[in-house]
C-alpha cells in the first residue's frame, strides 16, 4: 500500500525509540484540510484501531485507517535532512496537485 524509504525507516525508529509513552508504529492519515484540500497527519500509536491497513517494513509498523486508504495508496514516504529544515516527505501518486509546503494535496 505505501513504501517507507530506509531515511524514513530509522526516522520512525528513533522517533519510537524516543518516545515518552510506548508506541507500537506509526499513524499516517489523511484528512481534509490544509492549502490543497487535504492534508497528512502523522503520529506515533499504541496500537492499531478497527478498520486499520497494518503494513510492516524492516520492523516498522506503521497503521491507515480505513478512510485514509485510498488516499495513500501507492504513496512512498521519505525522511529528508536539509540545511534550513527536515522531516517526511510525501510522494503520492494520487495527488492531483501539492501546495509547496508538501503537506497538503489535492
Amino acid at each position: 500500500m505505501i513504501t517507507l524509504t530506509p531515511n524514513a525507516i530509522s526516522a520512525v525508529k528513533t522517533a519510537l525509540s524516543n518516545a515518552a509513552t510506548p508506541a507500537e508504529g506509526l499513524r499516517i492519515m489523511v484528512e481534509a484540510g490544509g492549502c490543497a484540500g487535504y492534508k497528512y497527519l502523522m503520529g506515533l500509536e499504541r496500537q492499531a484501531r478497527e478498520g486499520d491497513a497494518v503494513i510492516e517494513t524492516n520492523g516498522v509498523k506503521v497503521f491507515i485507517d480505513d478512510v485514509s486508504q485510498g488516499h495513500v495508496y501507492g504513496m512512498t514516504v521519505d525522511f529528508v535532512t536539509g540545511l534550513e529544515s527536515s522531516g517526511f516527505v510525501f510522494d503520492n501518486p494520487n495527488a492531483a496537485s501539492k501546495c509547496s509546503c508538501g503537506k497538503s494535496f489535492g
